[in-house]
């Protein structure tokens, strides 16, 4: 093998040319090819190019705060923007939300996957992940704005069944980070979260005929490193690029943690219990769903507290916790943390993860409960001037064996308080979230009961049940009142049991409600 090319971050900027279709890896703020990233802003706002690029992309990156992808939010610099995630390159959203960029919204683990059939030089990515939501031509195809007129997802029909093709294209530059690099151009990931995309990226690239390039901390002797560890070989890579500083943190603003890597194993009693609000109770109701020998996966806000209740009940053994950045039980982390788990068993690669969740590999789905309408459709990927982008739910909630909705009742300002195993609620929110129509359809509750999914909508103070009639209440919380808090915070008459069920009183009182003895 001959050496790689060792550039400064301004060479490797100057590698790519306008109209460039650029994919960059990354999962929200960890991986991220930070010195990569900035290099190319910079040339960008001093010379003008490279402009009118593509920018390709799965899991979301950045943190809001001009990181990640948002160092492509630039007007002119990106002309198509193709994404799992938004939310984390606030500029990124804005153009497509202004209608100054094409833009599209596609299932995180489709483009996971996409990534490999375009190596293999495939037509596309076949699967049914997507019927019936927003990606599904017949809705809107995945398009985000009206500027965005190509169809790159079409319906097709195999055997008499339903399937939508998503479009490949050839990939002119990546921009990855690495751990460790050799002088032939071998990179390992051993100290980044897990595997991520990054074979399947580099490998889609070189074959589309483009220029593969790594950030790195350290370059060491040719043949150095553990062949075991590489996951990018260096016949993939054409420069290696060394990281500035901060840039090469295992995830933005955080020091590097080998718990989350699997270098070490920390203790977990150290997990406090969480405070008696709405997310605790939403999060006791939830865990109730849980089975013994469950394979779990938890989404963000409400549904991460649920492995904070598990661990105050002492069940977190009984079932096997994953995250869709690849991590094999292990406890999820939050915040910029997010993608990574301590004490994982097993970290896998980010596409192989999703062909566990495409295949129905999860008994049980755990994600945040948005805007949802009578026939049991959801929102969480757009609202108003906010773009957030599907990321991985569609790809999660289709296949799940079982899926549960977690979140408040009511948003912006609710407040609750439990007395006596009785929920209060101290003042009302100010947005409902039960709506007649949701403005997009992240998930789609025709698709369920087609499919026969049992689905869950879990609140504070109710609990809701997906029928082949609509969204069913099924329980109440002690101390509330049909009519004027639930009926009436409602846009929608839901169906109603004709057992409604009083939830479970022990979820309402401070003391642990032995979920281990059950």
């Amino acid at each position: 093998m001959k050496k790689v090319k060792v550039l400064t971050p301004e060479e490797a900027a100057l590698l790519v040319k306008d109209g460039d279709t650029v994919s960059t890896s990354g999962f929200v703020s960890c991986a991220c090819p930070e010195t990569l990233s900035k290099a190319l802003e910079k040339r960008f706002l001093e010379t003008g190019h490279p402009n009118n690029l593509t920018l390709f992309f799965a899991a979301g990156q950045g943190h809001r705060d001009g990181s990640g992808g948002d160092h492509f939010g630039h007007e002119g610099m990106v002309k198509r923007v193709i994404g799992g995630h938004w939310d984390r390159a606030k500029s990124l959203g804005d153009l497509a939300l202004a209608n100054k960029i094409e833009a599209y919204n596609l299932p995180q683990g489709v483009i996971s996957h996409m990534y490999r059939d375009i190596a293999a030089h495939k037509p596309g990515t076949l699967t049914h992940v997507g019927l019936y939501t927003f990606v599904d031509p017949r809705n809107e195809g995945g398009k985000l704005n009206e500027k965005t007129t190509e169809d790159l997802v079409k319906v097709v029909e195999i055997d008499g069944k339903e399937y939508l093709l998503y479009k490949g294209f050839p990939i002119d530059i990546v921009f990855i980070k690495g751990s460790y690099a050799d002088e032939f151009g071998n990179v390992t990931v051993h100290r980044e979260i897990g595997p991520l995309d990054v074979t399947a990226q580099a490998q889609a690239c070189k074959n589309s005929g483009g220029k593969v390039i790594v950030q790195v901390e350290k370059i060491v002797k040719g043949g150095g490193l553990d062949p075991k560890l590489v996951k990018i070989p260096g016949i993939l890579v054409d420069a290696i690029v060394l990281g500035v500083g901060d840039d090469n943190m295992q995830c933005l603003g955080m020091p590097y943690d080998g718990a989350l890597t699997g270098e070490y194993r920390i203790p977990m009693d150290a997990i406090p219990p969480i405070p008696m609000d709405a997310k605790k109770i939403i999060a006791r109701r939830a865990a109730m769903e849980i089975q013994p020998g469950s394979v779990v996966n938890l989404g963000t806000g409400a549904p991460e507290k649920i492995a904070n209740v598990a661990a105050e009940e002492g069940t977190s053994d009984d079932f096997c916790l994953t995250v869709e950045a690849g991590s094999i039980a292990g406890v999820p982390y939050g915040g910029t943390q997010f993608g990574a788990a301590a004490n994982s068993m097993c970290i896998i690669e980010h596409n192989v993860q999703f062909d566990f969740y495409q295949g129905g590999g999860l008994d049980i789905a755990f994600l945040g409960l948005a805007e949802t309408a009578a026939n049991g459709d959801l929102n969480v990927s757009k609202f108003g001037v906010r773009l957030a982008g599907a990321g991985g739910f569609i790809d999660i909630t289709q296949n799940a064996k079982k899926v549960c909705y977690c979140g408040t009742f009511t948003a912006k300002g609710l407040a609750t308080e439990c007395k006596d195993g009785k929920l209060i609620i101290t003042q009302e929110g100010a947005k409902k979230k039960f709506v007649e129509k949701v403005e997009q359809i992240t998930f789609s509750g025709k698709y369920a009961n087609m499919v026969h999914q049992p689905v869950l909508y879990i609140t504070e103070r109710a609990v809701f049940e997906l029928r082949p009639e609509g969204v069913t209440l099924i329980e109440i919380a002690p101390g509330i009142d049909l009519q004027t808090q639930i009926l009436d915070q409602m846009d929608f008459k839901p169906q109603i049991a004709e057992n409604l069920k009083t939830m479970d009183e022990r979820i309402f009182r401070d003391e642990i409600m032995g979920l281990a003895n059950r």
